[in-house]
């Protein structure tokens, strides 16, 4: 083995209101509380049952321009989504059994409903 999966990383332009989008959305928590660290560091969230992975969410500077090529698949409703701020991207179809969601910065995820 050459490599062991540590943690998943985000990258957002306003990453303090995506940790907390995400947070909401999978109803993790932040690793550590609001303020403790500076503003323009990283923040990490958990997920406090201990079941799902560690996700950093990275400050850059730059908006996302295209198509992300690792992306979270999720289990969840789409209409709750959408209301939680997440928009469609492309509908469950005959070629695929989930939908393609993406998070307010334009990140896209995988939507499984149960």
């Amino acid at each position: 083995m050459t490599a062991k999966f540590k943690d998943l990383a985000l990258d957002a332009l306003d990453h303090q209101a995506q940790a907390d989008w995400w947070c909401s959305t999978l109803g993790y928590v932040r690793r550590s509380p609001p303020g403790e660290s500076p503003p323009d560091w990283p923040v990490a969230i958990v997920d406090p049952a201990g079941e799902g992975p560690l996700i950093w969410l990275n400050p850059v500077p730059e908006r996302k321009t295209v198509k992300n090529r690792m992306h979270l698949d999720v289990w969840g409703d789409p209409a709750e989504l959408g209301a939680a701020g997440a928009r469609m991207v492309a509908e469950r179809g005959e070629d695929r059994e989930w939908h393609v969601m993406a998070d307010p910065e334009g990140n896209e995820f995988c939507v499984f409903e149960r």
